[in-house]
């Protein structure tokens, strides 16, 4: 079904009435936010500029020039299609255009309209900059909330991986209505009954009735907001004593418990061994990375720390591993490694590099120690990230290290070439937005004051992100 055309004045001497050209004229400039007036070749023979970011300056040249002498390339056919319409008394349509100017294109949304005097035509343009600008923003919120959002959802994935997989039991609990949330399959192991069952299930009937006001206690009280001390709970199935402990924090303002159980065993309840478990207890919750391995490198324990490090699976995944199968540059450090220990015995504020599970790179410092084992040697790692410590790498891109000690302390973690083409980087980027800065933004005299071509500064541009 054909779309009725847009209705116009019917009557337009009666109701308009014969305007002036004066009239007329006031008319077409407050009517858009450029106005040329062409001949029937094409030539410009008047311009009227909005009162805007549009200044004179950039169109009075226009003047006594062909119209699609003053426009980029790809504009001149619709410059021609325009003019052949008005000529034929065709609907005029709105045609996109790059208008030339003394400070770079200008894009401009165009109509052409005869006026019925000696062929000459009307050219009125609306300015697209703005739209073009705001167009921009709502890509980059876009955009940034893409970035969220594979962020939010590469965590949430992170977070169901290892709370499934989990050798620990863990239950999240609601404290406002004190049922269980969620739960791992290890926390069904504990309890004797299907992880899936335990939802919904009020959190004190897993526990015997001599300690449900405990457990309670346990998910009530804000002072567990960050993990205390280990309260010795019986579970309801009778099957052992467990110690819980809990921390709580707020998901889209609830208030939830992250509940864990552990069993106690008969031979672990003397003094001595209840000290030893204390210690391997807070040496698994240090948020420091820990790892003991024996003189060949192979891990034998980690903490829960080293875990979220290295993005391990499970304590028993990582147990067996070669500990240079985490060190992004083993051949090196592993050799500088060893030899320390083996004549020291300790090494402290080792730099390297931490390779994760799935192949994330990270800094990290070391500290390690030998501890003789028998006949055998073990030895002790302390993990950390490097960024809590170090401040030898700038924290900006566009900032160079400031002292040739700080550009040393590269070395190592970085390859000669690497070292090279990344500051030869940020020299150029720094000399580049220093030539759009002088330039106000302005391309061609940033390529000029640069000694580039065009093309080339457009190219480094877009590797750069500018």
């Amino acid at each position: 079904m054909p779309v009725p055309p847009p209705p116009i004045f019917e009557h337009p001497l009666s109701t308009v009435g014969n305007l002036s050209a004066t009239v007329a004229a006031r008319l077409t400039a407050a009517s858009c936010d450029v106005a040329l007036v062409l001949d029937r070749d094409g030539v410009i023979r008047d311009v009227s500029v909005a009162e805007s970011e549009n200044s004179n300056d950039c169109f009075a040249d226009l003047v006594g020039r062909r119209w699609t002498d003053t426009v980029t390339t790809e504009s001149r056919r619709k410059i021609e299609d325009s003019i052949s319409e008005a000529g034929d008394q065709r609907p005029p349509r709105w045609r996109e255009i790059c208008q030339l100017s003394a400070q770079g294109p200008v894009p401009l949304r165009y109509r052409v309209i005869e006026t019925g005097n000696d062929g000459r035509m009307l050219a009125l343009g609306r300015d697209l900059r703005n739209d073009q600008a705001l167009q921009q923003r709502v890509l980059q919120a876009q955009q940034a909330m893409e970035r969220d959002y594979v962020k939010l959802r590469q965590t949430e994935s992170r977070y169901r991986l290892l709370f499934q997989i989990a050798s620990e039991a863990f239950l999240l609990v609601n404290p406002a209505t004190r049922k269980v949330v969620e739960a791992n399959p290890a926390a069904g192991d504990l309890l004797g009954v299907d992880s899936a069952a335990l939802v919904g299930q009020p959190f004190a009937k897993l526990f015997n009735a001599e300690t449900r006001d405990a457990a309670l206690s346990l998910i009530s009280d804000p002072g567990s907001a960050t993990r205390g001390e280990p309260v010795s709970l019986r579970l309801a199935n009778g099957r052992d004593d467990c110690l819980a402990t809990a921390s709580q924090f707020r998901q889209e303002g609830a208030l939830l418990a992250m509940v864990s159980l552990s069993t106690v065993h008969a031979e672990r309840r003397g003094s001595d061994d209840d000290v030893k478990l204390k210690m391997l207890r807070v040496l698994n919750r240090v948020p420091d990375a820990f790892v003991v391995t024996d003189e060949d490198m192979t891990i034998l324990d980690v903490n829960l720390a080293f875990i979220e490090l290295a993005q391990v699976p499970s304590t028993e995944a990582a147990r067996g591993m070669r500990l240079a199968d985490f060190l992004a540059r083993p051949g090196i450090d592993l050799k500088v490694l060893l030899q320390t220990l083996r004549d020291h015995g300790w090494v402290r504020n080792f730099e390297t590099a931490l390779l994760g599970f799935h192949g994330e790179q990270e800094e990290v410092e070391l500290s390690a120690v030998s501890v003789p084992s028998g006949l055998e040697t073990c030895f002790g790692f302390v993990i950390r990230p490097a960024k809590q410590t170090m401040q030898a790498i700038p924290a900006q891109a566009d900032q160079l290290p400031r002292t040739a000690e700080e550009l040393t302390k590269l070395v190592g973690r970085l390859s000669l070439r690497e070292i090279v083409s990344e500051t030869t980087d940020v020299i150029e980027r720094m000399c580049i937005k220093a030539a759009l800065t002088l330039t106000d933004n302005n391309r061609a005299s940033a390529a000029e004051i640069l000694g580039l071509s065009r093309q080339s500064l457009y190219s480094k541009l877009s590797r750069h992100g500018l």
